[in-house]
């Protein structure tokens, strides 16, 4: 409280006891007030501590409260760029297109694990991924340049072979070595193009002379069953297989192939005239043999068969059976000598 009779040392007017401001100027009456506290009393602090007046602001009332100022929050740096994603992920992508172009050469690289890629890419100090990754690509690289080996020296073997059959496959050879030394160079997706076209090649000309070499078995086959069953062929068996084994391996394919269609023309046009004479032959056979009490029921159903299968545009497979018929139960009299014993069945 203020003692009575005070007065506003800045601007003389009278100050109530219980004011602490000048009701005329509003400002704080003096420090004596506080030091003149009647005697016997002592003296009190004030209830607040009051700030220096600042010149030319604007007084305020005792209770008002500092203004406070908001918050701001700083602004988020974007993170810098990682110099090795780049790089990471263009390897990362030619490890994945190596492992999915050497399936075919039977080889698996080693790749990286999904938690391996993604520490990879946030990692701060990339430079020890990098080497992992640079390892990775050693690895694979030598496991790619020693399957490319192995299947140079398989196909090479096949190669062997088209040459003994006079098949040209000089340029096959050449793409080889380059596709060895394209490898051993790094250059795995150039070596994976040639590796395709030259395995291409070679399973088409293999594929030509396969099918050379079926159908002049099949003929020979024909002829002999023919000869087999006492059925006069075109031509002698051993003789043909001969003749058109050399044309084979002097590499005429196209010539063969005419001769072998002529050669099987001609004999199934004899066996249309001749077979079915045989097959009611062998029917009698059978039908005599079973009025002697012999069970004759397979034979019968595999000389069904036979005759099906000649009729139904299927000449080989047709004499087979009755082959193989023949041989279990021999022929009817009167087309060859009957043994004495009958085969065990």
């Amino acid at each position: 409280m203020v003692p009575p009779g005070t007065t506003c040392p800045n601007c003389g007017a009278a100050v109530p006891t219980d004011a602490f401001l000048c009701p005329a100027c509003h400002e704080p009456v003096g420090e004596d007030v506080w030091e003149a506290s009647p005697p016997g009393e002592a003296a009190t602090e004030p209830p607040f501590p009051r700030p220096a007046p600042v010149p030319g602001s604007v007084p305020t009332s005792a209770s008002a409260e500092p203004p406070v100022r908001p918050r701001t929050v700083p602004a988020r740096r974007p993170a810098p760029a990682n110099p090795f994603s780049q790089d990471f992920a263009r390897r990362l992508g030619r490890l994945n297109q190596w492992a999915e172009s050497v399936e075919a050469l039977g080889v698996s690289i080693p790749r990286l694990p999904a938690w391996a890629e993604e520490a990879a890419r946030e990692a701060t100090n990339p430079e020890p991924w990098a080497e992992v990754v640079r390892g990775v690509e050693r690895i694979a690289q030598r496991r790619i340049i020693t399957a490319f080996e192995e299947w140079a020296k398989s196909t090479k073997g096949r190669l062997t072979r088209l040459e003994a059959y006079s098949v040209d496959s000089r340029l096959e050879r050449d793409q080889i070595e380059d596709a060895l030394h394209t490898a051993r160079t790094g250059d795995i997706a150039q070596a994976l193009a040639t590796y395709r076209q030259v395995d291409r090649v070679v399973s088409i000309k293999e594929r030509h002379l396969d099918q050379a070499r079926e159908e002049l078995e099949r003929v020979v086959a024909l002829l002999k069953d023919m000869q087999a069953l006492s059925i006069e062929p075109p031509q002698d068996p051993a003789e043909t297989a001969d003749e058109l084994e050399a044309e084979l391996r002097a590499g005429k394919l196209a010539a063969l192939k005419q001769e072998i269609r002529a050669l099987r023309l001609s004999a199934v046009g004899k066996l249309k005239s001749t077979l079915p004479r045989y097959i009611t032959e062998y029917g009698d056979y059978l039908v005599e043999e079973r009025t002697h009490g012999i069970a004759t029921e397979l034979e019968a159903i595999d000389l069904a068969r036979g005759a099906r299968d000649f009729f139904r545009g299927h000449p080989e497979e047709g004499l087979r059976r009755l082959r193989a018929l023949q041989e279990m139960h021999g022929l009817p009299p009167g087309r060859s000598s009957r043994p004495t014993g009958r085969p065990a069945r």
